[in-house]
């Protein structure tokens, strides 16, 4: 096998939740690009149906676009069944899908909390949990969390965003066991750590801070549109086979100093 085609994922399938836009949009076009089958999901389906219909006319794969609460076992279930039934199998699934909450910590409301910790943390496990399944009875798999640099540790004080920080660094965690507990099924499971990348999510913070945040990054920058498909593609394809419990870390440098 070349060393190229170590990075093929013609015949693969995967699932990106939140797959829409942003971050995940950009992972499902790498997947395509890659020869990959992709099925796109998230609470808003009409940003996923446009999405599968972008991958299907460009580079001539197959796509699905399904909406998904991931805190919803019975939406799960049907993404994954909808998915097995039409493809017969899955092979990598990228837990994507995220939310935040900004507020001083002394005025974060409970119901915020709980909804950052739901989705991000409940509902990467959750989707991991049912994929899983479909993963352990093909006897392999690649499962990638989306974390992020903010689950590292303490954020500057611009970032009131805790129970996102919280959730990312719980989201590392459950990487790295899921990554033991699932390793004699042959399934693979890393995270990404993304740096600031200007998505719908980010942007009020960017907006806040660039100034601070192009200074504490080396290379002087924010993540591109195509900064984090190398990534995505190595962690879904065969060159990674040998790498499982990892957090790679995209970020322009900014862990580094």
């Amino acid at each position: 096998m070349s060393i190229l085609d170590l990075f093929k994922l013609d015949g693969k399938t995967a699932i990106v939740t939140g797959g829409g836009r942003g971050l995940g949009a950009q992972i499902a076009t790498a997947y395509a690009e890659a020869g990959a089958n992709v099925v796109v999901c998230s609470r808003k389906l009409e940003p996923c149906e446009e999405m599968s219909k972008k991958l299907k006319a460009e580079f001539g794969v197959d796509s699905l676009a399904f909406s998904c609460d991931v805190t919803n076992i019975d939406d799960i279930k049907n993404v994954v069944k909808q998915t097995k039934d039409h493809f017969g199998s899955i092979d990598i699934l990228v837990n994507n899908s995220g939310v935040t909450w900004g507020a001083d910590v002394v005025d974060m409301p409970l119901e915020a909390w709980e909804k950052v910790i739901d989705v991000n943390v409940t509902g990467t496990f959750l989707m991991s949990q049912e994929v899983g399944k479909v993963m352990i009875e093909q006897k392999q798999g690649k499962i990638i969390n989306i974390a992020s640099v903010a689950g590292f540790g303490g954020t500057p004080p611009f970032m009131q965003t805790i129970g996102y920080n919280t959730s990312k660094g719980a989201v590392m965690t459950f990487t790295k066991d899921l990554a033991v507990k699932w390793g004699h099924h042959n399934i693979n499971v890393n995270a990404i750590a993304p740096g600031f990348f200007p998505t719908k999510m980010s942007k009020v913070l960017i907006e806040q801070a660039k100034d601070h945040i192009l200074q504490t990054t080396p290379l002087g920058r924010l993540g591109s549109d195509s900064d984090l498909k190398g990534a995505a593609l190595f962690l879904a394809s065969k060159a990674s086979d040998y790498v499982t419990g990892d957090v790679l870390t995209v970020d322009g440098g900014q862990h580094a100093l």
